[in-house]
């Protein structure tokens, strides 16, 4: 390949792990293996770097690309960056936009082109990337606008070819792409390559997949909204690049992490045709890094230090892999898996089995080994979380007389039916026709919302009024949620944090507002506990968003108290998925009652129930995930040996 279409500079393997030494990032002290490269292991087909925390890994990224930025001005030459849209990356866009702004990182010498844009789209649609790139990076920088390039959504089919075409001779005219920025879908897909994308394609339109669809419906108010095709980047394009970093945070992601850098080469997942550039770096957080054999089955590829934490993944991989219970492990089930090092510590099979038993049992509380007489807040990121996740225990802290408190921190309105909404109306209309006459203020605020929705365009941001129908839909909601628990409005707080409060799907980030809105709760109620949502692979990100404003407000309230002064806090899942037994701290046992109780109060969630408008990859409806879920976790158990329980819940003490 000639350097005009940006062929790839002879690999750097040191310039990642500086990066992330140089960091304070590195994950090789105190983990659970000897051996570490910049890959990891010889297992990972692609350089992979492991920072949970999200700003930590955004500015790993755009630091190198700052340096990248600079190096080029100061020789007074252009750098060619590609970009990329979503979630993932727009930490990396803040990042260098505070750069600009507080060390004067000039975007002056910056060409970029973006990886993809749906098609049909209109740019100044909500949905579209040249918007989406404008109001997260460009507008706040100073590149020059004729330097911007993004994939047309605008065009006519019969111009899309050449302007493909086009597109690709741009990135040939501008040098080729120096740094190219990636996320990856569920499907493996980058960019818009989907399953089936050959190693030398080119820009192109192409037919979006069902999976990618299904992912995106959240942004675009469901599914049918989706558009069916997009402008993409090719694989051939990206690995042209001659720097290439790709994103991938949440448990959700982990899977395709594991398919992607350590999977065959396969046209199925395109992500994989990376293992063949010369200077790729997977950027990973610990969700997304969860399934990876160096963090999954770190004893299969090295000497490891043995502490109880891993022995207990290890034996408990072990029965699962042998089909065994645990008591009934031998010296040969150990030495075939490249477990004898744990034996040999121990000194016999039976005392690690031993070992591992007692301590999953240790983990088994029932409601009279749970507190009592505790103040506890159980912070609830949608109004549905806190019965969802954690109906069982909830019921539990009810009943052991602990002073309870749900804060639910968004109003969760983007999440109600427009139909929803006229039900409603048609209610109080036909109450007050019959009771208060045709001339009231419903009337008014009945003809208001009928005239918005009737011509409501999907996906456009509501009129505050329908935001507030919505909100107070999901908040009567969430009150005969808790009221199944034994609670009653008075134990439920609204705080209806101001990020979430755009009326996008598209949140602002978490700011002082936000933080001061949760201080002020934890300093009136002091609690001595508190439950956080731990499970971050939401469509949205609120679980994650919502954590960063609790954390900030307890480093805020509690700065500099001692340790014991500090509350307690939980950490639960159950909305997308389920704690690992081997990762719990606190399991909880429920009866079939119990379950059935948890249940109905997700059911009083009307609004989320049949059909949720953002359900993810799962199609079940929420309580059935719970129901299944909750059986599974004690399923497990009694296989392992230990007690039978009919459902059980799982919980992190942080």
């Amino acid at each position: 390949m000639s350097p005009a279409t940006g062929s790839p500079a002879a690999p750097d393997v040191s310039q990642a792990r500086a990066l992330e030494l140089s960091a304070g990032l590195a994950r090789v002290e105190g983990s659970p293996f000897l051996h570490a490269g910049v890959a990891g292991t010889a297992r990972e087909r692609i350089s992979t770097v492991i920072i949970d925390e999200h700003g930590a890994m955004a500015r790993v990224v755009a630091g190198r690309i700052a340096a990248l930025m600079r190096a080029r001005a100061a020789e007074g030459r252009p750098i060619v960056l590609g970009l990329a849209t979503g979630s993932t990356p727009i930490g990396v866009y803040r990042e260098l936009i505070r750069l600009h702004r507080e060390e004067g990182l000039s975007f002056r010498h910056v060409i970029s082109f973006n990886l993809d844009e749906y098609y049909p789209m209109k740019a100044d649609s909500i949905h579209s990337y040249h918007r989406f790139m404008w109001e997260n990076l460009f507008s706040h920088v100073d590149i020059a606008p004729a330097n911007v390039h993004i994939p047309d959504g605008t065009l006519d089919r019969a111009e899309v070819e050449q302007a493909c075409a086009a597109y690709e001779a741009a990135i040939d005219a501008a040098g080729g792409i120096d740094f190219q920025l990636l996320g990856i879908g569920k499907t493996g897909h980058i960019g818009f390559n989907e399953p089936g994308s050959g190693e030398q394609s080119r820009t192109r339109l192409v037919h979006l997949d069902s999976i990618t669809r299904r992912d995106a419906a959240a942004d675009f108010f469901g599914e049918e909204n989706v558009p069916r095709e997009a402008l993409t980047m090719g694989i051939a394009t990206i690995m042209g690049a001659r720097e290439i970093a790709i994103l991938a945070t949440g448990e959700h992601k982990a899977g395709v992490v594991l398919r992607a850098v350590e999977g065959e080469i396969d046209r199925a997942v395109a992500a994989t045709f990376l293992q063949r550039h010369a200077n790729t770096t997977f950027y990973v957080d610990d969700a997304a890094a969860a399934a990876l054999t160096r963090v999954a089955t770190p004893w299969l590829i090295d000497e490891v230090a043995w502490d109880e934490h891993l022995a207990v993944r290890a034996v408990t991989w072990l029965a699962g892999k042998q089909q065994k219970a645990i008591l009934k492990l031998t010296q040969a089930d150990y030495a075939e898996n490249h477990l004898t090092s744990l034996v040999a510590r121990h000194g016999s099979p039976g005392a690690v089995n031993g070992l591992v038993f007692n301590m999953l049992g240790a983990k088994i509380r029932g409601k009279s080994k749970l507190p009592r007489g505790l103040k506890v807040i159980c912070f609830s990121p949608h109004p549905d979380d806190d019965v969802i996740s954690m109906g069982g225990i909830l019921r539990k802290f009810v009943e052991n007389a602990n002073a309870m408190t749900v804060a639910y921190m968004t109003s969760g309105n983007i999440a109600v039916f427009d139909h929803d909404v006229r039900r409603y109306m048609d209610f109080l209309t036909r109450l007050e026709n019959e009771r208060l006459g045709e001339h009231s203020t419903v009337r008014k605020l009945a003809d208001t919302v009928h005239a918005f929705l009737q011509r409501k365009q999907a996906g456009e941001v509501d009129i505050p009024e329908v935001q507030d129908i919505k909100r107070i839909i999901r908040e009567s909601e969430a009150v005969s949620g808790i009221e199944v628990m034994g609670l009653t409005k008075d134990h439920a707080r609204f705080l209806n944090l101001p990020f979430y409060q755009t009326g996008k799907v598209r949140k602002d980030p978490i700011g002082p507002a936000d933080v001061k809105i949760v201080a002020e709760l934890l300093r009136e109620l002091q609690p001595d506990l508190i439950f956080v949502a731990g499970d971050l692979s939401d469509p949205h990100g609120t679980h994650r968003m919502c954590k960063e404003a609790i954390d900030r407000a307890v480093a805020e309230v509690y700065a500099g108290a001692a340790a014991a002064s500090r509350p307690e806090i939980w950490l639960y899942r159950g909305a997308w998925q389920e704690w690992p037994i081997t990762d719990a701290t606190v399991l909880v046992p429920l009866s079939q009652e119990e379950l059935t109780i948890k249940i109905q109060a997700i059911f009083k969630h009307q609004s989320q129930k049949d059909s949720a408008p953002f359900p993810g990859q799962d199609e079940r409806e929420f309580w059935q995930r719970v129901e299944q879920r909750n059986k599974g976790t004690a399923r497990e158990l009694d296989q392992l040996g230990l007690a039978e329980y009919f459902a059980m819940e799982a919980y992190v003490v942080a």
